[in-house]
C-alpha cells in the first residue's frame, strides 16, 4: 500500500484549484482547522486526519465532477489546503526523525 503523502502527489486536480490550495495552505494551523473540517476537537495523529480528509476530498471531487449543486468550492480549497498542511507536517517529523537515526 502507498504511503498517504505519495497518494496526495498521485491527486490530479484542476490547476486553479491547486494553486488556491497551495496558497491556503501557508496559514494552516491543524488547531483551529481540523475541527472545523473533521467536526471533533480530539486529537488524531498526522496520518489518520490526513486520511480522513483524503475522503472527504474524494467526495468533494466526485461532486465537483458530477457538478453537483451541494458542491462547495470554498469547502474543496480549504479540505485541500489543510491535506497539503498536514503533509508537511508529516514530512518535517519523518525528517526530523531520519535526523536523529
Amino acid at each position: 500500500m502507498k504511503d498517504v503523502v505519495s497518494m496526495l502527489q498521485d491527486l490530479h486536480r484542476p490547476r486553479l484549484l491547486i494553486q488556491a490550495a497551495r496558497i491556503g495552505s501557508e496559514q494552516y494551523h491543524r488547531t483551529a482547522h481540523l475541527p472545523r473540517l473533521l467536526g471533533f476537537t480530539t486529537r488524531l495523529s498526522g496520518v489518520k486526519a490526513l486520511m480522513q480528509l483524503i475522503e472527504i476530498e474524494q467526495d468533494l471531487d466526485e461532486k465537483r465532477r458530477c457538478a453537483d449543486p451541494s458542491y462547495s468550492v470554498a469547502r474543496h480549497v480549504d479540505v485541500l489546503s489543510a491535506m497539503m498542511g498536514e503533509a508537511r507536517v508529516l514530512r518535517v517529523a519523518r525528517a526530523t526523525q531520519l535526523k536523529r537515526a
